[in-house]
């Protein structure tokens, strides 16, 4: 694991890595705009070798160069702010898994069944989020871990499922005995903590930034790189499509990170939360709760 680590952290740290990087980065995604803001400028080149006059002052594209850097990155910053608060809202999802884990330890040693099916749900809730929020059907480890396959096709939102299903069985338990009252109502303020996390979870993917404010963006974006060109040539020359490109590059990657982070959850997106992972670790620290307990 500290190896796994070390390595994820050379590679972070590594600015020609990191500068080469092609899997994971934006640059696929705007390559082709960027290679049409080129040859849009080459021909506005080619009529300006006839018709100079087009020519435009570079003086008030450098301060709308600023402002529009200052969007994007105003931009950038919001999405990755919804990217961390997904990423600290799942990290809440961990610890209530254990936290609920450690105190059902109780009906595990006392009810072998009742328990096991607990744990089973504790497991099973995290994929339940992550298919929810990836708009998915439940995948081979919800239904590895849930035995009544049944309800999977019943419930729409299996979150919920779970959680109806995790209060019945503390319910159970304490009509058993296996819990006094008192226990009872820590494990329900806990488990209600599960249910508010995916509620937040859904806030973050039900609620992207305005369209107005992406529409006015991508509309600053465009002009400004139509009429570029006519500001670069007199000072530039030929070397106006490559500045271009330069330009539009820069300016497109940095709106296409701030699509990206706007939907934390998606694995089609760029630097999604690595969900599966999360899940895989909250399965394993629940066995191994149960394991010691058992």
């Amino acid at each position: 694991m500290r190896e796994d680590h070390n390595k994820q952290k050379n590679e972070y740290d590594s600015f020609l890595r990191n500068a080469i990087a092609w899997r994971g980065s934006a640059t696929p995604r705007v390559l082709a705009r960027v290679f049409f803001s080129g040859a849009y400028a080459l021909v506005i080149k080619i009529i300006f070798l006839h018709h100079p006059e087009v020519a435009l002052d570079i003086t008030p594209f450098e301060v709308a160069g600023i402002v529009l850097s200052i969007l994007l990155v105003m931009r950038t910053n919001a999405g990755y702010d919804r990217w961390w608060e997904a990423r600290k809202v799942w990290g809440g999802i961990v610890n209530q898994s254990r936290n609920l884990a450690i105190m059902s330890r109780t009906v595990l040693s006392s009810d072998r069944k009742l328990g096991e099916e607990i744990f089973a749900y504790l497991k099973a809730f995290p994929y339940a989020c992550m298919d929810a929020l990836r708009n998915e059907k439940p995948g081979e480890d919800l239904r590895r871990l849930l035995l009544d396959k049944e309800s999977l096709k019943k419930w729409q939102h299996i979150p919920n499922y779970i959680h109806v299903e995790l209060t019945r069985c503390f319910q159970e338990a304490e009509k058993k005995s296996w819990i006094n009252s008192f226990q009872h109502k820590l494990l329900h303020e806990e488990r209600l903590l599960l249910i508010n996390y995916i509620g937040m979870c859904e806030r973050i993917l039900k609620t992207p930034l305005p369209f107005v404010y992406a529409v006015k963006l991508s509309r600053f974006i465009l002009i400004f790189l139509l009429l570029l060109p006519f500001g670069l040539i007199p000072k530039v020359l030929w070397l106006t499509p490559f500045v271009t490109m330069v330009v539009a590059y820069a300016l497109l990657s940095l709106d296409q990170i701030g699509k990206e982070l706007q939907n934390p959850f998606s694995f089609s997106n760029l630097s999604h939360l690595p969900l599966d992972d999360i899940c895989a670790t909250i399965e394993k620290n629940v066995d191994e709760i149960a394991s010691i307990i058992g």
